[in-house]
């Protein structure tokens, strides 16, 4: 019966109790999720979630300490805190930019610290997220990566590509949904209406991902079955490319993690 604490229960938080709780991962009394306004909460109380502003309370209680507060906020929370920690709990952080080391020196080296970095399709358990960690205790990081399974897939990655991660997966939702975007105004131009458009695209793109999931291929090979020569979609292709496309993305993931 180990519990677990969501210290700082926003928009994440509750998606990973929600997720855990549909998943049997965790049952909702297992799950303890703190925040300033509990009417946020209601609904995770009525599925049985105990739901404090006390973070003190949630982390004598918890096992796994699951902090979802702002990178600026971090070390005001954990110094209140770090007295309640003990080595038999394990702290996570989904804080951006905040190393190991940061937590380390706050509560001490001897306790499992790991950090990941989820996206916002946590909301749809479509996210992945990349974690590494202090610990060398496999079963400890399996039950870690379990946790965020619930809300998508997890990978482990090594501490200093967290920052490549946040802006690949993280900051990388934001540069699909604009490509998105303009997919769909490619459609309204061609004909269709903004609904039409945006369902044609919206399934395309989740279609072009599970290619890629379920096969393990290489983009160019699945892009290889659709381009027929002197064919419609190499022509559109050479296009865009034409125009800086793949030149224009690559440097914007690049400015974004040089901004990091």
């Amino acid at each position: 019966m180990k519990k677990i604490a969501i210290i700082g229960a926003g928009n994440l938080g509750i998606a990973i109790a929600e997720g855990l709780i549909k998943k049997n991962t965790f049952r909702a009394e297992q799950i303890i999720a703190t925040r300033n306004n509990l009417a946020q909460l209601q609904h995770l109380e009525k599925l049985g979630v105990t739901i404090t502003k006390d973070n003190q309370f949630a982390v004598k209680e918890a096992d796994y300490i699951l902090l979802c507060v702002k990178p600026f906020k971090v070390e005001e929370v954990l110094q209140k805190l770090k007295d309640d920690f003990t080595s038999a709990k394990t702290l996570i952080s989904v804080a951006t930019g905040v190393s190991l080391n940061t937590y380390e020196n706050i509560i001490g080296k001897d306790i499992n610290i790991f950090r990941a970095m989820p996206n916002t399709a946590a909301a749809v358990e479509e996210s992945i997220t990349c974690i590494c960690g202090n610990t060398k205790d496999e079963k400890v990081s399996n039950e870690v990566k379990i946790i965020f399974d619930t809300i998508g897939d997890s990978i482990f990655i090594n501490e200093e590509l967290m920052n490549a991660a946040t802006v690949v997966g993280a900051c990388g939702i934001a540069y699909v949904l604009r490509f998105i975007r303009a997919m769909i105004q490619g459609g309204i131009e061609i004909g269709f209406d903004a609904q039409t458009a945006t369902k044609i695209v919206a399934q395309t793109v989740k279609g072009a991902s599970e290619l890629l999931i379920e096969n393990g291929l290489h983009p160019e090979q699945e892009i290889d079955k659709v381009t027929t020569p002197k064919g419609c979609t190499i022509a559109g292709l050479n296009e865009m490319e034409h125009q800086g496309f793949s030149s224009a993305l690559i440097k914007g993931i690049k400015t974004s993690f040089d901004k990091i």
